[in-house]
């Protein structure tokens, strides 16, 4: 192996070991590989880094990140989490149930797995624990059920790879309708099943008037999602205008028909979800730079190489690809992995005939497990302060949740046409 490219791993490995931000690892070491190993003027890397962050569709991520922000300050998440408490919370592990619900149904507001385990986990673990449900259980599914906030459209991770894919980000959001509703059928049966036979409290039936109640409370909430997608995959709006939309739609909700929202409130929201969306753009900007040091080494073009080479199956191909970007996700925040692993790996693509849209969504899931995943997993991290717990105890409390996501992610894997028929469907198109 030339000795540049050991001493650039070298450096980039020993500034995450010394816990260095990962944004901060990546441009360190693109520095260090444009200005020592490469002819070209530092000034292009300072304009390609400009460029990265001077993107359109940057756009619809910043405005999802102020739309969760306003639901998490008003009462929206609050309504959501009632109308599925009222939907399933009378089975056994109900309330369980009810919780990964609303995980999915904030997700698909959301776009973040880190905004779902802050705003419907701190609500559902205190909940679930006072409903007598076992800790363990508690903080394990309310770690893992937010992965959907990354898998069910609108997906911000899914929006960073299809800037790198150029794949439409309508027909990629597709991809995550099947993925996410196994993920929340998967996880309600394994708490109707392990609560079954465990005296954990659970709200009675509903009566039918007070589900229409609820319903009719949460009328404005259960909107939102309907008006994100109705708008994109009607053609109506772009995903972009989607993100404006349902921003200007949750402020009006929440100051005007619910007026759980001050208007003094409102700067507090918007200057928070300016500072997230300035981090985001820092992480975009280091990964960048790593990625246009790998990219003038050629580096990708020699992996594929090496890569075609030795493996010779698209079945080896992906189970390689899964278990590396788990690795991968223990260690790396997803924004980061997908901006560096993308272009890498895509190249790859055609010569096993894998569709990208199916790989977007593998990837995201892959890495949407990391949240979850020790070392450096962030929802372990969230939930054991929620609880007063350390990593180890919440690491073991997420094992079993895990183990169903990984085998979801198996069956996505090996049969893409369960990821694919929806964008088949609507848009005619496999990749």
């Amino acid at each position: 192996m030339n000795s540049t490219y050991i001493i650039i791993a070298a450096c980039l490995l020993g500034c995450l070991g010394a816990t260095v931000p990962v944004f901060m690892s990546l441009f360190f070491t693109g520095i260090l590989g444009f200005v020592y190993f490469t002819d070209m003027p530092i000034m292009m890397l300072a304009q390609t880094m400009f460029r990265s962050m001077d993107n359109f569709a940057l756009v619809v991520v910043l405005f999802f990140i102020l739309c969760g922000n306003i639901m998490t300050a008003g009462s929206i998440v609050d309504k959501l989490i009632k109308v599925a408490n009222a939907v399933v919370g009378f089975f056994p592990g109900g309330l369980a149930m009810a919780g990964v619900l609303a995980c999915g149904m904030f997700g698909a507001i959301s776009g973040s797995t880190v905004a779902t385990v802050v705003a419907i986990g701190g609500f559902m673990i205190p909940a679930l624990m006072d409903n007598q449900y076992d800790e363990s259980f508690s903080v394990g599914i309310m770690t893992t059920a937010p992965i959907l906030g990354i898998i069910i459209p609108p997906s911000i991770s899914m929006i960073l790879y299809s800037m790198v894919s150029n794949d439409s980000l309508a027909a990629l959001f597709m991809t995550g309708f099947v993925p996410g509703f196994l993920i929340i059928v998967a996880m309600s049966l394994y708490s109707y099943f392990y609560c079954r036979k465990r005296d954990f409290k659970r709200s009675p039936p509903p009566t039918f008037k007070e589900l229409v109640a609820v319903l009719k409370e949460g009328f404005w909430a259960l909107m939102l999602p309907v008006v994100i997608f109705g708008g994109i995959f009607s053609g109506v709006f772009t995903a972009n205008e989607a993100a404006v939309v349902a921003c200007v739609y949750a402020f009006v909700v929440e100051l005007f028909i619910h007026k759980d929202m001050k208007f003094a409130k409102v700067k507090q929201v918007v200057v928070s979800s300016a500072v997230t969306s300035a981090t985001l753009l820092i992480i975009v900007a280091g990964a960048t730079a790593f990625g246009r040091y790998l990219t003038l080494e050629q580096i990708p073009a020699m992996i594929t190489e090496a890569v075609v080479s030795k493996v010779h199956t698209a079945w080896a191909f992906l189970l390689i690809v899964n278990v590396m970007l788990l690795i991968v996700g223990m260690f790396m925040d997803i924004i980061s992995a997908t901006l560096i692993l993308a272009p890498i790996l895509l190249p790859m693509l055609p010569e096993y005939g894998i569709s990208s849209l199916h790989f977007g969504l593998l990837m995201t899931v892959n890495l949407g497990i990391g949240y979850c995943t020790p070392p450096l997993g962030v929802s372990l991290y969230i939930t054991g302060a929620l609880v007063n717990r350390g990593l180890i105890y919440v690491a073991k409390a997420v094992l079993p949740f895990l183990l169903i996501q990984i085998g979801i992610l198996l069956l996505l894997t090996y049969w893409p046409d369960l990821v694919l028929f929806l964008p088949k469907m609507f848009y005619g198109i496999t990749g």
